[in-house]
């Protein structure tokens, strides 16, 4: 018989499993800090635990961390981690050092069911949504875990489609009883889902960025079919009810494409699109996919449009591009995994 893994519990739940084992309430609280402060890969370590607790958990549980199966490594430094969640099922997480800077992106989703055009998730399908274990064993079984700084829920899949999972990930990694982390080092990025949107803003004070990529609606719903249920435009609606000038950032991920969203048409829209909303844009350049027929702009397009942004009061990035050499887009690496497996 399988066990059930610990990684990915609350403290409320491991309450739970130790109530039905028999354990004192506060061996909970000692579970966690193995689990989430020292970080322990086996039952047998959590030595504060009597030894008869430690046999009776390891009956019906393990640790439940798992190492990647595989990585890439790109010239700037970026490594794309590839992790196993089923049989030939696999998500990527990319870590990213930059200066005194180190973030993970990591998936939590297998595949995704928006099939946004740009995406290569999105061409997968949807297989399944990730666990709580598994979206945490990627931070937690990092090579690098110890020189993170950030965490980007911006891999593959839509967050907001697997909210009870991502929100319990959220308050183990921003509990005093988990790692401890600001909600300022964590960032959700998602297109907008109605269902879950108002909720994430409610019950977690973490970063938001929406992905945006076209101000108009027909356009956007071309590049982004769920634009169809739920419209850019209720998206920052709903968002002028928050504040979000303090606790926490509210950005828009636009991805600049060649002749199809860079002119200063478009730049125009947004200051209209966004005026009054505390926000910032970052410009993102596209990492082409097979099949699909958008190229990326040039950096001198990016800049000017930039530069009219940041001028009509948008504060704008351009975002950095990395790990063009190993499957850069989201999705790449995992499909190309399981194509392998299935040849096999």
């Amino acid at each position: 018989m399988s066990k059930y893994p610990l990684l990915g519990m609350t403290l409320a739940e491991l309450q739970s499993v130790v109530k039905s084992l028999g354990m004192p309430r506060f061996a909970a609280k000692q579970i966690a800090a193995w689990l989430y402060d020292k970080k322990v890969s086996s039952i047998d370590e959590m030595t504060n635990l009597s030894l008869n607790n430690r046999e009776a958990l390891k009956a019906e549980y393990e640790v439940g961390g798992e190492a990647p199966v595989d990585a890439m490594c790109s010239v700037d430094g970026t490594i794309k981690y590839l992790y196993r969640v089923g049989e030939n099922i696999f998500v990527e997480a990319v870590y990213i050092p930059d200066d005194d800077r180190a973030t993970l992106c990591v998936s939590s989703q297998v595949g995704c069911k928006m099939n946004c055009k740009f995406c290569m998730t999105g061409k997968q399908g949807f297989t399944t949504n990730l666990t709580a274990n598994q979206i945490l064993n990627q931070i937690n079984s990092l090579p690098e875990r110890d020189k993170l700084t950030n965490v980007v829920l911006m891999g593959m899949g839509e967050p907001l489609d697997n909210l009870d999972e991502v929100l319990k990930t959220l308050e183990i990694l921003t509990s005093s009883y988990g790692y401890g982390w600001s909600p300022k080092r964590i960032t959700l990025s998602s297109i907008g889902l109605r269902k879950g949107l108002q909720r994430f803003i409610e019950e977690s004070d973490c970063h938001l960025a929406i992905s945006l990529h076209s101000p108009f609606p027909s356009q956007r719903s071309e590049l982004m079919p769920a634009e169809r249920a739920f419209s850019i435009t209720e998206i920052v609606d709903l968002l002028k009810n928050y504040d979000f000038s303090k606790q926490r950032r509210l950005s828009f991920e636009y991805i600049v494409f060649r002749d199809v969203n860079d002119s200063l048409i478009y730049a125009k829209e947004l200051v209209k699109l966004l005026r009054g909303v505390d926000c910032r844009v970052n410009l993102i350049r596209f990492h082409a996919i097979p099949g699909v027929d958008l190229k990326g702009a040039d950096m001198e397009t990016m800049t000017t449009f930039r530069d009219y942004l940041t001028s009509h009061g948008v504060f704008t990035t351009i975002r950095a591009s990395r790990g063009e050499d190993i499957f850069a887009a989201c999705g790449m690496l995992s499909t190309s995994k399981q194509g392998e497996n299935n040849k096999n």
